[in-house]
Formats: C-alpha cells, structure tokens, sequence
C-alpha cells in the first residue's frame, strides 16, 4: 500500500500555478530567478566567469558538498543508537550537532526505511528541500512529472530510478512544506558490520537520502589471482 502524509496546511515561500486540471504546473520563474539569470549571462559576456567553471561548482555543490553532510548524519545514525533515537525524536536538534543548520533546514523529520516500510519525499506544490543536509534540489525534483507521479505511482517513480519494492513493503510519501523538510533514513546495507563512520557515509547519496534509490553496497574486494 502507499500512504501520502500531509503535515499541516502547505504555506511554501512560492507561488504556483495549478491550472484548470487542478495538478500543479512549474511556476513562472521568481523575479529574483530572472535576475539571477541576467547577471549570470552579463558576467559570462564579459567573460569574467566561466561557464564551465561555474556549472563544475554547481555540481560540487548538488552532489558532493551538500549530501555529504546528510550522510554523515545517516553514518552516526547506523553506527550509534542513542544518535538515531535523539534523530529520529528530533531530527532538527539532532541534525545541529553537527553544526548543520541554517534556512530550509529549520524544522526536519527524519524517517527511517525498514524492511517493511520505504519511503519517499517529495514537495507536491512547488520544491521545499533540506538544503543544509542535501545541498542544491536536483532538476528531476523540481519538476512538475515527480511532484505528481511520487504521490499517484510511487512504486513506478522508484522503478523508473532502478529501485524495486516488493508489494509486501509499504511506500510512504512524505510531502514536505515550507514549515517542514523530510529526509529519509536509508537501511543499512548488509556486509556493512565493522564498517567506520567515513567509509558508510561514502555509501550514502543524494538520492538515497530522499528515497529515489537505497544506499549503495560496499564494494567487493577483488579476487587474488592464483598462480600455479
């Protein structure tokens, strides 16, 4: 089964734009957006940045810098079990041990994937994202298909990132609001034991962290060659 949980009325910082149909579209872009933009294109006319460089910082920041800090929340929270009560009771404090906090990461909730239960975040009207723990929204996140599809097919969301979920485990999408942010809690892969913190925050991304996929196996070592 899938079960969509609303916490509260939505009040995002955000306009929308929701059409005839009632589903929600892409806003237009914000003013600021628009003026973000102009002064990117100035500054790359003028050639005083690069446009390679600034996309390589882009991606720094969307995959590497941001992530990084929510696997090292999930890493503690697999290696520690008062850590994972004190994140799971209270994600916002648990989180700002680490010294993660600032805007969009005010008030989050942690839930934890089971063998019974995964879940999957979204934001339904517009792209409400933890950005202290997860960096830069992906594109994909953003868009109009995943905000409508993770709550009508979840599973074929899941499928669609190569994420298979048996029908005895339950789906949960969590709809995240300007006042509150979700980040899941992956399982713990097996073959994980002995593992140190840094080596299983290795094992955790972006993604896995809002439920699109699950944390990443550890590597095998390979196989000695024999030699007559």
């Amino acid at each position: 089964m899938s079960g969509h949980d609303h916490h509260g009325d939505h009040d995002h910082d955000h306009d929308h734009d929701h059409g005839a149909s009632g589903h929600a579209h892409a806003a237009p872009a914000s003013p600021i957006a628009q003026r973000v933009k102009a002064l990117e294109a100035l500054l790359v006319a003028k050639k005083l940045v690069d446009p390679a460089s600034l996309d390589a910082l882009i991606d720094t920041y969307e995959h590497k810098v941001g992530p990084r800090n929510g696997a090292r929340v999930v890493a503690r929270a697999w290696t520690d079990p008062d850590y994972k009560r004190r994140l799971l009771e209270d994600a916002t404090a648990a989180i700002a041990e680490f010294g993660f906090t600032g805007r969009q990461g005010e008030d989050m909730v942690v839930v934890e994937n089971t063998p019974t239960v995964h879940n999957l975040v979204v934001c339904t009207l517009c792209s409400c994202y933890p950005w202290p723990v997860l960096g830069l929204p992906p594109v994909w996140y953003k868009s109009a298909p995943y905000r409508s599809r993770a709550v009508l097919d979840p599973r074929g969301v899941l499928a669609e990132f190569g994420t298979d979920v048996s029908d005895e485990v339950e789906v949960r999408v969590w709809d995240s609001t300007a006042e509150l942010r979700y980040l899941v809690l992956p399982e713990r892969p097996p073959g994980t034991e002995g593992m140190a913190e840094d080596e299983l925050a290795d094992l955790v991304n972006r993604d896995s962290m809002i439920g699109v996929t699950r944390a990443k196996s550890p590597a095998k070592p390979m196989a000695m060659e024999s030699t007559p």
